[in-house]
């Protein structure tokens, strides 16, 4: 039987001082989430100020939530859809070039429902290269997924996911090989873009 009166975090600490918590979490937060704020440079900026460590190029949409700036490491070119959730107790890192759309949830933290005192357990997440996590996806704590890995609409995953693979389900098992289209000079729009 879980007793959760007993409860305690050991030894885990939010990682900045009070003063910075209630900051972020009165200012920093909000304007971040804003749906009135809709310039992901100046999110960007917030978030930096906060700890995040930003590359260039990132998009922000509106209702983006993130518990703990100063355990976020994001690269270049990243896009993360309205309503995005990083729950990141525990550090999350976002490699360059990396999608997270509408809705998706990275979860770091977790309970141990084997102990009576409902033990709390972290654990961070990494997001290689070129992956896209799909709308409403869910990541557990202590998930690496690999270089260019999908997972699809609804996913869920609370293990690693393989490079270059496609994912879907609960839990996400491998559907097929993710294959890239060659795109030649005259038909990548990335020159008209710039």
């Amino acid at each position: 039987m879980m007793q959760l009166d007993r409860y305690t975090v050991g030894s885990y600490t939010i990682g900045a001082p009070y003063w910075k918590q209630l900051l972020w979490y009165f200012v920093g937060s909000p304007l971040v989430q804003s749906y009135w704020l809709p310039m992901s440079a100046l999110k960007v900026w917030i978030l930096r100020r906060f700890g995040a460590q930003i590359g260039q190029g990132v998009r922000i949409k509106p209702g983006v939530r993130v518990k703990f700036p100063w355990r976020l490491t994001i690269g270049d070119s990243v896009w993360l859809g309205e309503d995005a959730w990083i729950d990141n107790l525990a550090t999350v890192t976002i490699e360059n070039h990396v999608c997270l759309s509408q809705g998706v949830y990275l979860c770091t933290g977790n309970h141990d429902w084997s102990h009576p005192h409902f033990e709390l357990k972290i654990a961070p997440i990494h997001i290689e290269e070129g992956s896209w996590i799909a709308a409403k996806a869910v990541i557990g704590p202590g998930v690496t997924i690999g270089k260019g890995a999908v997972l699809v609409l609804g996913g869920v995953t609370g293990r690693a996911l393989e490079p270059m693979t496609i994912y879907a389900g609960n839990p996400a098992q491998p559907i097929k090989a993710r294959k890239l289209a060659a795109v030649s000079p005259e038909n990548d729009l990335t020159e008209i873009a710039n």
